[in-house]
């Protein structure tokens, strides 16, 4: 379906007036579950939820977005810690939202979303910025700028509304005025029809879309504006892409939950294969004696860790007031300011553009009484990039290992592989070579 600005706009004073009517206002929080796989008309309830979000966010009130495959465990998790007090507005709750007696909103956002990430701590942790209303405008004013939206575009969503790109292009187009596309979960042969149908001139993809969208065939690209990243895109499907879509119109970014990093055109790509741009506007990187990269951002995007001061102040080089930012990935920078990724850092994986956090996955697999040792790792997927694998020393079968994750953790943070082994291999210093593991133990 196409969602237009006007309409979402209706849905988005009504959800203004039922956050005030459950007393919120601004600087607080609720959550929202977005309905990729829920049951029903799931386009009509993304575009239900895309209203409730704005409306939210023109409210000053920050959603806490909830990952739809989250289990109750990891969902209560992210509830209590971000100490929501009201509903959660997922898939049955969005259209009484969205449909209560409306209210008025500010004319702009005056906050952005918070979304979880984990990292090495293994207890995910929200990333959240403190805005006031003029930085706010600056912030999604950047993001708008930048890709140049405008009331003539509409954007294709293709991935859960609860990932910080998808739901960042999906609201920049709105605020610009244009028109959202959805087809609700994932499917090459529906993005396909959508391609046709909508025309959609941006849209957002990670590197195993793009890899299922060309082998299953496309129409004509339509596309002004096709942007990628998440994982690395392997050289042989971006000239793929290049080919049907036009070096100049792809384009591909680097950044995190935490912040954006660098953008570059297909065209420039070309002139420096591997490349994954330059810095955006407004920052500065650097990369330091052990290859880290830091970002110095303008100060409408800084952000940092709910509730967390520690992590704040590390990723901000031991302060939180510091002037640059680190998410652990290692990269070079050319004469020319164009970086290039080394290294993604050992606490991540990359699994169809969504990011796994080791630590979290193995504090979930320790707590089981017959796990010893336990390590997460990478394995390189021809279809996701990265699939997760789990080594575990105990006396326990890698079936009672699958139903311990299933019922602990979200389909796509459990391993696809297990492996029950005397010990893991250590180096010298008794450290598991994370990186290393697949090839050590026989997957690779």
């Amino acid at each position: 379906m196409l969602l237009s600005a006007a309409s979402a706009e209706v849905t988005a004073r009504g959800a203004a007036g039922q956050l005030r009517e459950w007393g919120l206002g601004a600087g607080d929080r609720v959550a929202v579950m977005t309905p990729e796989y829920a049951p029903g008309d799931v386009p009509t309830l993304q575009a239900l939820t895309l209203g409730v979000l704005w409306g939210a966010l023109r409210s000053g009130i920050t959603p806490v977005m909830v990952h739809p495959l989250l289990t109750e465990r990891e969902r209560a998790h992210i509830l209590q810690d971000a100490q929501i007090t009201t509903p959660v507005i997922g898939p049955a709750e969005v259209p009484a939202v969205a449909g209560a007696a409306a209210t008025e909103m500010a004319d702009r956002p005056l906050t952005r979303a918070m979304h979880y990430t984990s990292g090495t701590t293994g207890v995910p942790k929200g990333v959240i910025a403190d805005l006031t209303p003029a930085q706010a405008a600056e912030w999604w004013d950047d993001e708008i700028g930048h890709w140049g939206f405008t009331a003539e575009d509409v954007t294709l969503v293709h991935s859960p509304l609860c990932h910080s790109a998808p739901l960042r292009f999906a609201i920049g187009t709105l605020e610009a005025g244009g028109s959202v596309a959805l087809v609700g979960r994932f499917d090459p042969a529906a993005v396909a029809r959508a391609v046709a149908e909508y025309r959609p001139t941006t849209a957002f993809v990670v590197p195993s879309q793009l890899q299922q969208l060309l082998d299953h065939g496309l129409p004509p690209s339509p596309y002004r504006l096709l942007a990628h990243a998440g994982s690395a895109c392997p050289e042989p499907l971006k000239r793929r892409l290049h080919t049907w879509a036009g070096a100049e119109r792809v384009w591909e970014f680097y950044g995190a939950t935490e912040g954006a990093f660098t953008s570059c055109r297909g065209s420039e790509w070309e002139e420096r294969p591997g490349t994954v741009g330059r810095p955006r506007a407004g920052r500065r990187l650097r990369v330091d004696d052990r290859n880290q990269i830091w970002c110095e951002p303008p100060d409408y995007a800084r952000f940092r860790y709910w509730n967390d001061p520690a992590k704040t102040a590390a990723a901000w080089g031991g302060a939180p007031d510091g002037a640059a930012f680190t998410v652990g990935d290692l990269g070079r920078l050319d004469a020319d300011q164009y970086l290039f990724l080394e290294g993604r850092r050992e606490d991540l994986i990359i699994t169809g553009g969504v990011n796994v956090y080791p630590a979290e996955v193995e504090s979930t697999v320790a707590e089981h009484p017959r796990v010893r040792d336990v390590a997460v790792f990478p394995v390189a997927d021809a279809r996701w990039g990265q699939r997760v694998a789990c080594a575990v020393v105990g006396d326990v079968s890698p079936a009672a290992l699958d139903r311990w994750a299933r019922e602990r953790l979200a389909g796509y943070k459990r391993p696809k592989e297990w492996l029950v082994v005397p010990e893991l291999p250590r180096n010298s210093m008794g450290k598991v070579r994370r990186t290393a593991l697949g090839r050590d133990l026989g997957l690779e």
